[in-house]
């Protein structure tokens, strides 16, 4: 039996930074379902790579290049996508980018481009989408935050700063365009195996330091996220916006202090 509640078929859905990664995940999950969707990246060649190995059986995936940071490629992208499939039904923000060193090390160019990509360009695509959704009287945003918006980490300040401010921008925009049929919501990752962090935990010691600091005891996978993404997009949230839902195998449930009882 299929529950039409938690159907996401023949939505059109565009996604940002999906040529790999947790937007790739999310593009195949709703593409499974019955979706159009269309991905994005900067990366052509990636891009349409992913667009093959996402696309039929399952639904039409439709490869657009754009930088996220560009304001001027994200409104042609977004007139693009109406023009096209007539309206976009769900926006998922997901192209993100970081840079590890010391706060003191980072320099105005890396902050720019990683602020840049993270929170303007992702806020300036909004906007564009909702202008539409606007016009629609309806419509659902999701937002890729972090676990880092709430408890940062070391040497990723400005990534974590870019983060927070998603977490606000998604609160704003529920607030505002909630009179308008519009759901803004955001998932937030824990620590996730993608090609951005898999080095990271190669490290024996910052791998047991995870495990102990997650009581699902696994790493968190890029399709983990999609059944997040699905719900959120979903009739089934049809009275939730405005939130920021963890999924990060419980690692910011608590405090865990190596005590033992």
């Amino acid at each position: 039996m299929v529950d039409k509640l938690f159907s996401v078929e023949n939505q059109v859905v565009l996604i940002s930074g999906a040529s790999r990664g947790i937007g790739r995940a999310i593009a195949q999950g709703f593409a499974a379902r019955g979706s159009t969707v269309v991905i994005t990246g900067r990366e052509a060649a990636t891009l349409e790579a992913a667009a093959r190995e996402i696309g039929p059986p399952q639904g039409e995936v439709v490869p657009i290049v754009c930088d996220a940071a560009d304001s001027k490629a994200g409104r042609a992208l977004v007139d693009s996508v109406v023009d096209r499939f007539g309206r976009i039904d769900t926006l998922v923000n997901c192209a993100g980018v970081n840079r590890r060193k010391k706060v003191e090390d980072f320099d105005e160019e890396t902050y720019d481009f990683i602020t840049n990509i993270n929170i303007r360009g992702a806020f300036l695509l909004s906007l564009a989408v909702g202008r539409q959704m606007i016009s629609a009287g309806r419509g659902c945003q999701i937002n890729i935050d972090s676990i880092n918006s709430v408890r940062p980490l070391k040497r990723v300040a400005p990534y974590a700063m870019s983060k927070a401010a998603m977490s606000q921008m998604t609160r704003c925009l529920a607030m505002e365009w909630g009179p308008h049929g519009i759901r803004v919501n955001a998932i937030a990752p824990g620590f996730t195996l993608t090609d951005m962090g898999k080095r990271l935990w190669e490290d024996e010691n910052l791998e047991r330091w995870r495990e102990e600091n997650t009581p699902l005891k696994r790493i968190g996978r890029p399709e983990d996220m999609v059944g997040a993404a699905l719900f959120l997009a979903s009739d089934a949230a049809s009275y939730i916006t405005g939130q920021v839902l963890a999924v990060d195998g419980g690692t910011t449930c608590g405090l865990f202090w190596p005590i033992e009882v």
